[in-house]
């Protein structure tokens, strides 16, 4: 009887000494776990922790690398308001670095022409560039505060008033960043325009353009000015 109960006892120690050393391996594992968050966390930025695709597709996380300056965190959002000849479709992207990468893409009443005098301003103060594909059109206005582009499609949407039957309709994108950017001159209003692209033939989709349009695989480079 007092060997089983030395058998007992050696049965017992070792099972709990099994269970001490499972449960240090898994700690282990949980602080490894751990340790691995924490650095994978600090050598990489808020950008780096984007989706790869953001705004239903519309905004690479690469393109908003390309364009915003390393910050700690990041977020992202996008939205659609109206619909046909109301539609407005709105993405943007914000940083803890006060930074800011946003755009919309709108269906509105406004003619190429019209279109092109806004960004100029009065009495074409404003210094634009441009480039065209067909009858699809972007630009990109030169400012020392702040670049913008825009990019107009002529449109058809349905269910346009009849008081405004005549008027030429279009979806007419514009991307900007608030705050620092990584990028300058071309290279970011190249960027900025290639963004407003993908939001304009987004919205075109979205409020179902009539005219049903073989958009090109991209725009026009801007010449190097």
């Amino acid at each position: 009887m007092a060997e089983n109960v030395v058998k007992g006892r050696k049965r017992t120690l070792a099972e709990y000494s099994g269970k001490r050393l499972v449960a240090s391996l898994l700690g282990l594992a949980f602080v490894g776990t751990g340790i691995w968050f924490a650095v994978h966390y600090a050598l990489t930025t808020g950008l780096d922790r984007l989706p790869d695709k953001m705004c239903e597709g519309t905004l690479e996380r690469s393109t908003v690398k390309e364009v915003l300056p390393k910050a700690r965190s990041a977020d992202n959002g996008s939205g659609v308001d109206g619909a046909g000849y109301t539609l407005a479709f709105r993405c943007h992207v914000t940083t803890s670095g006060d930074s800011a990468l946003s755009g919309e893409a709108r269906v509105q009443p406004v003619s190429p022409k019209k279109w092109l005098e806004h960004y100029r301003g009065a009495g074409g103060q404003n210094h634009i560039i441009r480039v065209s594909a067909g009858d699809v059109e972007a630009l990109a206005r030169i400012d020392p505060d702040a670049d913008t582009t825009s990019v107009y499609v002529p449109c058809e949407p349905p269910g346009v008033p009849s008081y405004n039957a005549s008027q030429p309709y279009a979806v007419v994108a514009e991307t900007r960043v608030d705050g620092a950017a990584r990028a300058k001159g071309v290279p970011l209003r190249q960027t900025l325009t290639d963004f407003a692209y993908q939001l304009s033939q987004h919205a075109y989709e979205l409020a179902e353009c009539k005219a049903r349009r073989d958009f090109p695989a991209e725009l026009p480079l801007y010449k190097d000015r």
